[in-house]
């Protein structure tokens, strides 16, 4: 057993305009960060139509299809482009999400990390935003749940950034639960502690500015771990932004690199104690590249560790 690192130099040929956050230098700097670590490499699929509909219906999927350029950019709201690579990488997205699915829930890969751009957990059913196309840890938690028959699975996202477009496309699936943790008031605004979806199986705990990696760790023992183990997944998804890291410039929540490190191994006990460690984590944001390069290894290094064991 071991871990799986998922990725696709298309990921690279999506380039938005200088001086834009998420930029191509964010995967540059992961895949630098994680060269010679021992992991299975796999390179991401392009996402079949089929698994895109489980989440987004056909009318979203040919609108991202019509707006992709053959030259220049093209801005789809205020924060997200494509160029001509754009599409080509947000379909490898999902597909590696998909493809560590495969590789996790078949035993091939005890755990499994995502490394591809651009991110997905604001993309809504029909709405693009935050550098977000498509919803990739969505869609693979559909997937593990109608391709695979599991019953159950939970995504814990700890993104700065509240997961409004993983919310949205999976707040009516009663076999999926979904716990966000995030700087509150910050954008999208979504995310309050109210919002628990129609099933009750959304958790969100806002976390006020410059709160730290104490209030970020007893947060998650008091009221995210309880409730994962509550519903006794059969897979744990990770939505991995490392942007709450006090080195990221687009908020300030003040986490180091060690609070990564906490929690990847506290969901990694999670995993081991209900479904057999199986584990996808999938990045989403981080944009200070120093930051994000060394927390993305310290996350791996842990998922390699428990892989091993």
């Amino acid at each position: 057993m071991t871990t799986a690192l998922i990725t696709h130099p298309d990921c690279l040929g999506h380039v938005t305009p200088e001086g834009h956050p998420e930029q191509v230098a964010r995967l540059e700097r992961i895949l630098e960060a994680l060269e010679g670590k021992d992991v299975i490499r796999v390179k991401a699929p392009l996402v079949a139509e089929d698994d895109l509909l489980r989440v987004h219906p056909k009318s979203h999927v040919e609108a991202i299809r019509a707006a992709s350029p053959v030259s220049g950019r093209v801005q789809l709201d205020a924060d997200t482009w494509m160029s001509p690579g754009t599409l080509a990488a947000a379909h490898r997205a999902v597909g590696g999400a998909v493809r560590a699915v495969d590789l996790v829930v078949s035993g091939e890969a005890h755990n499994a990390f995502v490394a591809t751009r651009p991110p997905g957990h604001h993309a809504e059913r029909e709405t693009t935003m935050g550098f977000c196309l498509f919803g990739n840890v969505a869609v693979a938690a559909k997937y593990a749940l109608d391709h695979h028959g599991l019953k159950r699975v939970a995504v814990v996202d700890f993104d700065v950034h509240h997961g409004n477009g993983t919310q949205d496309l999976l707040e009516d699936e009663p076999r999926a639960f979904f716990a966000s943790s995030h700087q509150y008031p910050l954008w999208p605004g979504t995310g309050a502690a109210h919002e628990t979806g129609p099933h009750d199986t959304i958790l969100n705990v806002p976390l006020p500015p410059r709160s730290g990696g104490a209030v970020f760790r007893r947060e998650y023992e008091d009221k995210v771990f309880p409730r994962v183990r509550a519903f006794k997944p059969e897979l744990i998804l990770v939505s991995a932004g490392f942007d709450a890291h006090r080195d990221d410039p687009l908020a300030d929540l003040l986490l180091e690199t060690e609070d990564f490190v906490w929690v990847t191994e506290r969901l990694c006990d999670l995993a081991d104690e209900l479904c057999a460690g199986k584990l996808v984590s999938c990045l989403e944001g981080g944009y200070n590249l120093y930051a994000l390069a060394e927390s993305v290894a310290a996350h791996v290094d842990v998922l390699i560790a428990r892989g091993g064991a």
